[in-house]
């Protein structure tokens, strides 16, 4: 390894001990199917000996056997710790990763607490709430006053009165110049084919009508 090599990251750490278990699972599987086959053949050359009456072979073969199987279990003892260590690695990362949650969440906070003063923001929701006000009784003044100026300018009787004056006035100007304004022709049936209506009748109705 070299000195001046980078430091393996935590993600890295953990997938080349993860490498490293499951090597080291297949190594104890396959030694176990070897002993399995050690074990089978062990157990024909005791059928074998018991057959020719060898006891001594028997013996001998048969403590083999024992410590065989003995093997084998802690074979499969190592597997399941092998198993274990895994398990209990992945949970380490698992609650690695959700410290490193809560801690950037923490940090989050906390520049959020630092940027939202709770008694800033106490004091502008207090200063917006009078200013409201304010402007509420501001607005209702000025509504009461618009109201006393327009009402203080005479009496409703007087109101109507000069209504009335100008409306006479302007139906007498209508009908006076609606007087003057030249109006259509009519005749009897059959009249109308033989008197035409020039151009300058329909201007000079037209231009009275502009007048009004």
């Amino acid at each position: 390894m070299s000195f001046f090599s980078k430091k393996p990251t935590v993600e890295q750490s953990i997938k080349q001990n993860d490498r490293v278990l499951r090597k080291t699972q297949r190594d104890l599987e396959r030694d176990r199917h070897k002993l399995e086959l050690e074990e089978k053949k062990l157990e024909l050359e005791i059928k074998k000996a018991a057959k020719q009456n060898n006891k001594q072979a028997c013996v001998v073969l048969a403590k083999q056997l024992v410590n065989l199987r003995k093997q084998k279990t802690k074979s499969f003892a190592m597997g399941s710790k092998v198993g274990a260590i895994g398990n209990q690695q992945k949970l380490m990362h698992s609650n690695m990763k959700m410290a490193g949650a809560m801690g950037t969440t923490t940090k989050t906070m906390q520049q959020m607490n630092k940027v939202m003063d709770p008694v800033k923001m106490a004091k502008t929701m207090q200063d917006f709430e009078r200013e409201n006000a304010k402007m509420g009784m501001t607005e209702e003044m000025v509504n009461d006053t618009l109201d006393d100026i327009l009402t203080e300018s005479g009496d409703e009787e007087e109101e109507d009165a000069v209504v009335s004056q100008v409306l006479d006035e302007i139906g007498i100007e209508i009908s006076g110049k609606m007087v003057d304004a030249p109006s259509a022709h009519r005749g009897k049936l059959g009249e109308s084919s033989k008197s035409r209506v020039t151009d300058d009748d329909i201007e000079k109705q037209l231009a009275a009508l502009k007048d009004l």
